[in-house]
This record gives C-alpha cells, sequence and structure tokens, in this order.
C-alpha cells in the first residue's frame, strides 16, 4: 500500500508522455523538464495522450513506488486550466483523489470556504 505523507506535493505533467517509459526515464522528466528532484518524496503524475491511463511516482525510503492505473472506459478529466508553457503543475492532493475517483472537476463546483486556487509551477 502506498501511503503519501501530508507534506509531499503533487506535481502534475502538463503534456502526456511516452507510456513505455519506467522509473528511470519518469525521474528524468521530474528532473530535466520539471527541475524538480524526484527523490524528494514528492509526488509525481502523468497521463498518456488519449489520458486513459495514469503513472504515478513517488520515492519512498529505499526506493520508487510506481503506481499504473488504466481505465477501461472514459479518460481522466482535466486537473487543471493552465498557461501551456509550464511544464507541471501542482495540484492539491485532494483534486487528485477527486480526479482518481471519476470526479469531473470541470463540473465540480468548490464551496467558496474551501476555495482552491492552483499553485502553477514551471
Amino acid at each position: 500500500m502506498l501511503s503519501v505523507p501530508e507534506s509531499a506535493r503533487m506535481f502534475v505533467a502538463r503534456d502526456p508522455v511516452d507510456f513505455r517509459r519506467q522509473f528511470d526515464g519518469l525521474c528524468a522528466i521530474a528532473r530535466e523538464q520539471f527541475d524538480l528532484d524526484p527523490f524528494s518524496g514528492h509526488v509525481f503524475v502523468f497521463f498518456n495522450k488519449g489520458r486513459d491511463r495514469m503513472k504515478i511516482l513517488v520515492w519512498q525510503h529505499t526506493g520508487f513506488w510506481l503506481r499504473y492505473r488504466r481505465l477501461s472506459k472514459g479518460t481522466f478529466g482535466a486537473l487543471f486550466t493552465a498557461d501551456a508553457s509550464q511544464a507541471c503543475v501542482e495540484v492539491e492532493a485532494r483534486r487528485l483523489r477527486l480526479l482518481l475517483d471519476g470526479i469531473d472537476l470541470d463540473s465540480a463546483k468548490f464551496r467558496r470556504d474551501f476555495a482552491d486556487p492552483l499553485r502553477i509551477r514551471g
């Protein structure tokens, strides 16, 4: 079971990745394109071009976890709308959980008291 500490930040790749990439290839994307350390314990999320597959990469203690999810029907919705020049977008854990549960975040309405501003990282 993969458990991520509350202090971990979540970064989602803006562009789709080649899903033949495994640990080393995804680490290279985090390091070179996002300018982030893959050994930081933060969560890195990648989608394929069709957005029906997702890979989640995270370093934990002595090794990497690679979680792979493939939908039998449908696609993953959008997590963000941000400037296309950004390599990745930092999102809150709850947004990622909603996406994994099949919630369409474009039509979801967050209450004003629970505003969810996106933090964009280039």
